[in-house]
């Protein structure tokens, strides 16, 4: 059984504008990249026929599904990006640094923890499925569900590429060979 990973393509948002930042705006321009256009460009998705796609239902990850697989495909929110964690803080940071407490938030906020193990729950529910299904399956999402994604399918015996942070509209294969 093999599933294709792919993130979706790159977004067209550049950074903020503004050099320094509050959490309204920082969350405002994350809603605006949820929604903003992709730059469509080649996938190369090996020749497998994949008997199913699943994808995330925020645009650009639906819309890069659309761009390189030609049938139906599932659009799910259990596939979305984890949420951005809230905060109190009412100062202007800039964007840089907004980036990095988002990336600590990971480690020092129980309700951040709690997004992430939501965010588990929801990779092991979609690969339950998938691996019952017993498709070859092509999955469009995110960055980071993605690395939480690669570590459940090694978990489960598949056996794929490392990566850091996966490479827009790139094709990561795992393979689960057949036991007899």
């Amino acid at each position: 059984m093999k599933i294709g990973l792919v993130r979706h393509y790159k977004v067209k948002k550049g950074f903020p504008e503004k050099r320094w930042l509050t959490y309204g705006e920082l969350a405002q321009w994350f809603r605006e990249y949820d929604e903003a256009d992709i730059e469509e460009e080649a996938t190369d998705l090996q020749g497998i026929q994949w008997g199913k796609c699943y994808a995330s239902d925020l645009p650009r990850a639906s819309r890069t599904a659309k761009a390189i697989y030609e049938g139906p495909i599932a659009y799910t929110d259990e596939l979305r990006e984890i949420p951005l964690p809230h905060f109190k803080l009412q100062m202007r940071l800039p964007f840089l640094c907004w980036a990095i407490i988002v990336r600590l938030s990971a480690y020092l906020s129980r309700d951040t923890r709690e997004k992430i193990a939501e965010g588990e729950k929801r990779i092991g529910a979609i690969l339950d499925r998938v691996i019952e299904e017993g498709h070859d399956t092509l999955i469009v999402s995110h960055a980071a569900l993605m690395m939480y994604m690669r570590k459940e399918l090694r978990r489960r015996g598949f056996v794929g590429p490392s990566y850091r942070t996966p490479a827009n509209g790139k094709l990561y294969l795992f393979e689960r060979k057949k036991t007899h």
